[in-house]
């Protein structure tokens, strides 16, 4: 698998650069795998979440340019984080199960897929045993899905645009909504239908999460209504309202949070298309959900 790093073809943006003589594509990164955090983490939706937390692994970079990230720090091109081996890494999932972890959270690795894959291996040959959830930008190429397939019981991509011109503008990938759906539709092939343990937590099944970004009202109700024709209850849709605005003097519309009329507006219309799935409070909006990206629980030498 070494060699889909020579001709990276791991997102849609083909890039086709050799990362194996350090050479760096869109993402910015190189064939060595970056992680910039291992642990426990409480703030995804609860079947995910439940009482002990999902166990998740932050990567360094990503695909996408979303201006208003949150996890920004460990997004860019030039992105903290340290290298982690795959042996090490399938550690660091064992040890996250052995915390108690509910399921192991990959998020933000599809530049990383084949090492991914070899973890995940390793760590089932030395009897990892909880779901793994892939938690992804909705930006995918199918080939790369393909890759892990076998491998992901739950998959949580974003639906974040049905506009390509805000895809353009805030991400950087005209052809997301495209993209996007294509990549669902494949998920959702993949696991089925949700399925639920006798504890209430998810044991299989695809998430969709939307964020609602102020003053896009419009393009919110558009991504809702393609997703309830496409998927209807063969998905879970997560509708978030946790967009915090940082630094927005080049896109001044975004400074500012979501109003309680534009979400609640919004839940509205979730409920008459016949969604299923989840809504966020309040207090959702916060700098609570973004921990800090300093390496812990990382196994393996720094």
């Amino acid at each position: 698998m070494h060699t889909l790093f020579e001709n990276c073809t791991l997102c849609p943006r083909a890039c086709g650069v050799d990362r194996t003589r350090g050479q760096t594509g869109f993402c910015g990164a190189s064939d060595t795998m970056r992680a910039a955090r291992a642990a426990l983490h409480f703030w995804e939706e609860p079947p995910i979440s439940g009482s002990r937390g999902s166990g998740a692994v932050f990567f360094s970079h990503c695909t996408l340019g979303c201006v208003y990230c949150q996890n920004r720090e460990i997004a860019r091109r030039e992105a903290f984080g340290r290298t982690i081996s795959p042996a090490a890494l399938a550690d660091t999932f064992l040890a996250l199960e052995a915390e108690g972890a509910h399921n192991i959270n990959l998020v933000t690795a599809a530049h990383y897929a084949p090492h991914v894959v070899r973890a995940l291996a390793l760590a089932k040959q030395k009897g990892l045993a909880v779901p793994i959830v892939y938690n992804s930008s909705g930006y995918e190429a199918l080939e790369t899905l393909r890759l892990l397939e076998g491998y992901i019981d739950i998959y949580l991509p974003d639906d974040k645009y049905y506009s390509s011109y805000y895809a353009a503008r805030y991400s950087a990938a005209p052809d997301y909504h495209e993209i996007a759906i294509a990549a669902i539709t494949e998920m959702a092939r993949q696991t089925g239908a949700p399925a639920y343990g006798a504890d209430g937590l998810l044991l299989r099944g695809t998430v969709v999460r939307h964020l609602m970004l102020p003053g896009l009202a419009g393009d919110t109700a558009q991504v809702l209504r393609d997703l309830a024709c496409c998927f209807g209850d063969s998905i879970l849709v997560s509708l978030m309202r946790q967009y915090t605005p940082f630094d927005m003097r080049d896109y001044p519309e975004l400074d500012r949070a979501v109003t309680e009329a534009e979400y609640a507006e919004a839940c509205e219309r979730f409920l008459a298309l016949g969604l299923t799935g989840f809504f966020q409070e309040g207090e959702a909006i916060s700098e609570s959900f973004i921990p800090a990206f300093d390496g812990t629980g990382l196994r393996g030498e720094p």
